[in-house]
């Protein structure tokens, strides 16, 4: 069969990895793809956006699946465009990419189906978000309603801050129209945890779980960004916090989008804080994390198409998910100095090879190209995400951080921390 996947980042790199693997898969296109996906998949210059073009391209190909990695066209509706003409696509439709698109949306429907999360209020005016928060207790969590490549979020320590985070967010427009509603919500704390799930419109099946480090330097410090770093699974999750979530988290968000005429298939990405009252919902996604996705695919051992296709056909019931629980992954990622604000790109990359026909090691790439020459070059604040398994968590990210000295470009930055909050737990 031949294969479509929609994004350019390491998410798509590792979802085309894996989709690589399947003795049902012929022929992988991407669009628009990077130099890492070059090697697996034939990349194709139509941006994620381009909804007619990719579903025209998917004609004429006569493409047999599409994946779509990415939340913007999640959230704008390329499984609709899709499906009205007939094509088969693997994703969440727009009704239901909402529960991503915003998060007002989210946080209302977790109030009105009593499933576990913050306490929070939403504004449209920014007079009366200030006004509002000249009563709240601090820190306080303020969120832009709509997409921010994982950013609109903003953690605020006192007043001051938290009335500089509005007009960030309202006035000044840090993030676009994203910001035209916000959400202002208790601070949390407690342990971070990300577990991703397949649902098909009613049931939903766990993958592993994981743990993402947001903060650009080390110790948590800095801007938040997309992500510096991952590690599979976590400790923090215990068979304990597995059977709460599934009771009153994972199976309650499915039923109530279902009964909110929004059934969702595809990928719901849970992000969870461990507080001393239980599991509570940070955030939803509707698309695989990135960089959870890098962690956690490389331990999923089934065929991965057969997964995609039961959460489309609705007999994701009848699978059993399986993963390599004996090992464990570590994803740190090589970005830009700079990253998330000013970084230069354009800078060759050196010692990609050194990957070739190890086990245990991938270099999955978010934002490289090939120059005029055909070199790979970096092409993002986020370059490279450096993978490696283990036996234990320990020697996972021992081998990852190994495998970061194999390569090389300027302006290369990484966080030295990945993982390490754990390593007294093994």
């Amino acid at each position: 069969m031949k294969v479509l996947i929609v994004g350019s980042g390491g998410r798509e790199h590792a979802i085309a990895w894996k989709v690589a693997q399947s003795p049902k898969v012929t022929k992988i296109y991407c669009a628009p793809g990077n130099a890492g996906i070059s090697e697996l998949a034939e990349c194709v210059p139509i941006a994620a956006m381009e909804f007619d073009k990719l579903a025209a391209f998917a004609k004429e190909k006569e493409i047999d699946l599409t994946v779509i990695g990415m939340d913007d066209p999640l959230v704008g509706g390329i499984v609709d465009v899709f499906e009205a003409q007939g094509l088969r696509v693997f994703g969440p439709r727009k009704n239901a990419a909402i529960l991503e698109g915003s998060k007002a949306f989210s946080k209302n429907l977790m109030k009105k189906y009593h499933i576990p999360t913050a306490s929070y209020e939403t504004f449209t005016s920014p007079e009366e978000a200030i006004a509002y928060l000249e009563t709240a207790k601090m820190p306080i969590v303020l969120k832009a309603d709509g997409l921010a490549l994982g950013k609109g979020v903003l953690i605020c320590q006192n007043l001051e801050e938290a009335k500089a985070g509005v007009k960030e967010l309202m006035l000044d427009k840090k993030f676009g129209s994203a910001g035209n509603e916000i959400v202002i919500e208790e601070f949390m704390t407690g342990r971070e945890v990300s577990v991703l799930s397949f649902v098909d419109g009613n049931t939903v099946k766990i993958m592993s779980s994981a743990q993402d480090h947001k903060r650009a330097k080390d110790g948590d410090q800095g801007l938040n960004t997309g992500g510096m770093g991952n590690f599979s699974p976590s400790p923090f999750y215990t068979e304990q916090v597995d059977a709460f979530c599934k009771e009153h988290i994972y199976q309650a968000t499915v039923d109530a989008m279902k009964a909110e005429g929004r059934p969702f298939k595809g990928v719901i990405f849970f992000g969870l804080m461990l507080t001393e009252d239980g599991p509570k919902v940070l955030e939803y996604n509707a698309r695989f994390g990135d960089p959870e996705a890098q962690v956690v695919l490389p331990r999923l051992q089934n065929d991965i198409i057969d997964v995609f296709e039961a959460c489309i056909d609705g007999t994701l019931e009848e699978m059993e998910l399986r993963f390599d629980n004996d090992r464990a992954t570590v994803c740190v990622i090589l970005a830009s100095d700079g990253y998330p604000l000013h970084y230069e790109k354009g800078f060759v990359i050196e010692g990609l090879e050194n990957f070739k026909g190890k086990d245990d090691y991938y270099v999955f790439h978010s934002g490289t190209k090939f120059d005029e020459q055909g070199r790979v070059v970096t092409n993002g604040g986020r370059v490279l995400g450096v993978t490696a398994n283990g036996a234990t968590l320990k020697e996972a990210r021992e081998k990852a951080y190994e495998a970061t000295e194999w390569i090389h470009f300027d302006n290369k930055y990484m966080r030295s921390d990945i993982a390490a909050s754990v390593m007294n737990l093994e």
